[in-house]
């Protein structure tokens, strides 16, 4: 018999080390196939432990196909314990078979999640609202409530969402949106990324054209580089979209869009363009993926009525609670049009069944006593605060050097360097850093042609006016004589302009 070792602390790690060793033993071929194993006593008294361990040990070596065992009959080791593959694995951990097509698309794709490196005193990432702007007590009472709700079992949520809230959903966005829709056309989905990942899974297969804005969100545009599309990336102006630049195939799958509030640069769609936009897309059969992930927060200008607003044939409407509560509740919602309505809520629940079930009662709650409204009145008064603050301090410290868009509405401005040229864009980050600053190029949110000038995304709602006001103040004392030692003249004259 094979030398065993003995009890460890604890029954558990007695077990384990009986069965390893008596694993190891059948597998170096101490015990051959057919051997009978040492009775359980004889095991026990031998490494003084209880049967109780040893017969443990070898339950889990029959479980496993090592030993065979029969009432009234020894143990043995089986037949297959030491058999070995007709064909033996290869040399090296690589994978034989490629990756799927998308697979590989996604991986070629850069990388655009947070990579915080190191705290910054001043950081203006753009999507990053204040910890201290969530409001805990009425989130904590509404999942008390939620949780508190007499349910007769635990189970699945249907996956379009919570009846409540897609209920609730629907009196809100005729409140504030003037969207009139049913329940069921309400799709509740987790965050506003996996609005733009289905509907590229509905809509676009490989291959087809699809209409993206240039500039553009990011993650938007590798939604659609991911599903195979072939992409065309329409410039934009200080007004949105250029229409007239819109590709005429006849076979395109669909243009995302922000007409509200272009990200990044801000602009409004116009009416007539917005006529333009919808026309075209009945000319080419295509769907208008309208983002309006800010809608909320307006200043200088009032609500602009969505896409949808006009049109519910073919424009599916985006919403998400990312910047009114926080990015990581991930709820979001689509609104579509109803001969979509089933194959959207069954490639949902295709993807993850349905969202969170007891945060999607929680907001509902907050939609029906006014709570989630009253709050984004507050946070609108804030950031309207934290704009202010921001532009003072850009313009007091930066003057005629800078350019500023986007300030109408939103939660960030996009600034522009007269005097930088955009292949500096990446030592004016590394400048800012060294610092203790956060600041954000615009330049890789654009599809090809590169703007000539250095912008910058600048976010603000994460930051008290004080910070705003110090941290634009430390921005320009680390990029002191950058302009003048970058000699960008010449590199300026030959770029694209922005926003133009």
């Amino acid at each position: 018999m094979g030398q065993l070792r003995g009890e460890r602390p604890g029954r558990a790690g007695a077990t384990r080390r009986i069965y390893l060793d008596l694993r190891e033993q059948i597998s170096a071929g101490v015990y051959a196939a057919g051997d009978r194993l040492p009775s359980s006593r004889a095991l026990a008294d031998e490494l003084g432990v209880s049967r109780t361990t040893v017969t443990a040990a070898v339950d889990q070596l029959v479980s496993e196909g090592y030993v065979t065992s029969h009432q009234g009959a020894a143990s043995r080791v089986s037949d297959m314990a030491r058999s070995k593959p007709e064909h033996p694995r290869p040399a090296g951990h690589g994978p034989e078979r490629p990756l799927s097509g998308y697979a590989g698309r996604v991986m070629a794709l850069p990388i655009h999640y947070p990579e915080r490196q190191q705290a910054l005193e001043f950081d203006f990432r753009y999507g990053d609202i204040a910890a201290a702007d969530f409001p805990t007590l009425l989130w904590r009472r509404a999942m008390n409530a939620a949780l508190l709700r007499r349910r007769d079992s635990l189970s699945y949520a249907p996956p379009a969402g919570v009846a409540a809230l897609r209920q609730e959903l629907q009196g809100y966005l005729w409140r504030v949106r003037g969207i009139r829709c049913d329940p069921d056309q309400i799709v509740v989905v987790s965050g506003s990324q996996q609005a733009l990942d289905l509907s590229a899974r509905v809509l676009v297969d490989c291959g087809d054209p699809v209409v993206i804005e240039n500039p553009c969100y990011a993650m938007a545009r590798n939604v659609m580089a991911a599903a195979g599309a072939d992409i065309t990336a329409v410039r934009c102006d200080d007004a949105g979209i250029l229409v007239e630049d819109l590709p005429r195939q006849g076979k395109s799958a669909l243009a995302y869009v922000t007409p509200s509030h272009q990200f990044p640069l801000g602009g409004v769609l116009p009416q007539n363009r917005r006529e333009l936009l919808l026309a075209w897309a009945y000319a080419e059969g295509a769907y208008i993926v309208e983002d309006d992930y800010d809608g909320e927060y307006r200043y200088d200008v009032k609500p602009i009525p969505p896409l949808f607003q006009s049109d519910q044939d073919r424009v599916i409407y985006v919403g998400t609670v990312s910047k009114t509560l926080s990015p990581a509740l991930r709820l979001g919602y689509l609104v579509v049009p109803r001969p979509l309505i089933d194959v959207f809520v069954k490639c949902k629940q295709l993807a993850d069944r349905h969202s969170p079930s007891l945060e999607q009662e929680a907001l509902a709650i907050l939609l029906a006593t006014g709570s989630y409204e009253r709050h984004v009145r507050k946070m609108r008064r804030s950031n309207a605060e934290r704009r202010a603050a921001l532009i003072a301090a850009l313009t007091s410290c930066f003057g005629e050097t800078i350019e500023i868009v986007g300030t109408s509405a939103g939660l960030h401005v996009v600034v522009w360097f007269r005097a930088i040229a955009a292949e500096h864009e990446a030592r004016l980050v590394d400048v800012a850093r060294a610092g203790g600053i956060g600041i954000y190029p615009v330049s890789p949110l654009y599809f090809d042609r590169k703007p000539a000038l250095a912008g910058l995304i600048l976010g603000y709602a994460s930051l008290k006016p004080e910070q705003l006001r110090r941290g634009i103040e430390t921005l320009a004392l680390a990029l002191k004589d950058f302009a003048a030692s970058s000699q960008d003249g010449a590199a300026v004259e030959h770029g694209v302009r922005p926003g133009r």
